[in-house]
């Protein structure tokens, strides 16, 4: 016989866990004020300039307020990064411009200290913006500081326009020793001067009475009939100005942007009032040739009005001509039958009918 018999039920226990499919995902550490971060670090910059602007305005409305006291401005912008993945060095370079616009040239050396210290934008314009605000200010110790560490730091890297700002600022406070050594130092580096140097220390020569090095300065860099701009980030060439050497001095000495930002501004005007002869010219032309034209079809309309009344004129005298002849040949052939009439009317009857 068969036998069922059923197996006892399997009671697990009630320790023993079971394992079931999981979702395994990445785990992700969220912030409450800017959502999900990555674990990872950023390896890539971001060049995203919009919203800029307003960020920059935020950030000179965050600083014009306070006080001159270091840490209470370093802490201001602190802050205002704080939530930043990156540091916003477009927005600050932005902010800077507008402190240098306003002149708030104390603000202008918090921030561009501060942010050299982040190790952001340590770059020869940076370091122009500093220098300029540290000269305005009238700190020309540590603008000596800043420029002796950067020429032993970059020596021949260091661009024209350095050398530029450090003799205006000298020229302005008649320094006329500290002009004469960093010409020199341009020369051993072989570094051409730009114009206003060359006219800012033929000045100090001819103060000083040095006439001799003065025309030697000048034979040795004559002033270009040339010069080139850059309009709109486009290299465009403009005839120099060479006749007013002091006004250009001046405008170099001034220490700002404001000369080379009319310097741009003359040779957009240039280039504008080139180009308004230019158009001038051509309208000129244009006129001219359009007179010409005209003249030239009223001749050709004269000639052949003459021509059409010449036509005319021989077809009339033809016309007149054929009447002429026509009449003459009616008054022959009339004068003929009358004679005929008569001549038959005298002859006798005979010889009539014979003819």
């Amino acid at each position: 016989m068969l036998c069922l018999r059923y197996s006892l039920p399997l009671i697990p226990n009630r320790f023993q866990s079971f394992d079931t499919t999981r979702n395994t995902k990445s785990c992700v550490v969220v912030c409450a004020a800017k959502g999900p971060r990555p674990r990872y670090p950023r390896v890539w910059k971001t060049k995203r300039r919009i919203g800029t602007i307003s960020k920059s305005a935020k950030l000179v409305d965050c600083i014009k307020g306070l006080s001159n006291v270091k840490e209470e401005v370093y802490g201001a912008l602190d802050s205002f990064v704080a939530w930043e993945l990156e540091f916003p060095l477009i927005a600050v370079k932005k902010a800077l411009r507008a402190l240098e616009e306003q002149q708030e040239w104390k603000r202008i050396i918090q921030v561009t200290k501060w942010m050299l210290s982040k190790g952001q934008g340590r770059t020869m314009g940076t370091y122009f913006t500093l220098m300029n605000a540290l000269a305005e200010d009238g700190r020309l110790d540590e603008v000596e500081e800043l420029w002796t560490k950067l020429f032993s730091q970059y020596l021949e890297g260091t661009p024209r326009m350095m050398f530029d700002k450090m003799i205006s600022i000298y020229y302005k406070r008649d320094m006329h020793d500290q002009i004469f050594e960093i010409f020199a130092d341009m020369e051993e580096l072989g570094l051409r001067p730009s114009v206003s140097i060359v006219n800012m220390v033929g000045n100090v020569f001819q103060r000083l009475g040095m006439m001799d090095k003065y025309e030697k300065l000048k034979k040795k860099y004559p002033p270009p009939k040339w010069i080139y701009r850059y309009i709109k980030g486009k290299r465009v060439r403009v005839r120099a100005k060479n006749d007013n050497e002091a006004g250009d001095v001046n405008s170099v000495a001034s220490g700002d942007e404001e000369a080379s930002h009319d310097d741009e501004l003359d040779g957009i005007n240039d280039v504008a009032s080139g180009d308004e002869e230019a158009s001038h010219d051509n309208k000129l032309d244009g006129i001219n040739d359009v007179a010409s034209e005209d003249e030239e079809a009223f001749h050709d309309e004269s000639e052949v009005g003459i021509r059409i009344d010449a036509n005319e004129v021989g077809v009339e005298t033809n016309l007149s001509s054929n009447d002429f002849s026509v009449e003459a040949n009616s008054s022959l052939s009339e004068c003929q039958n009358q004679d005929r009439l008569h001549w038959e009317h005298n002859q006798p009857s005979g010889v009539s009918n014979s003819s």
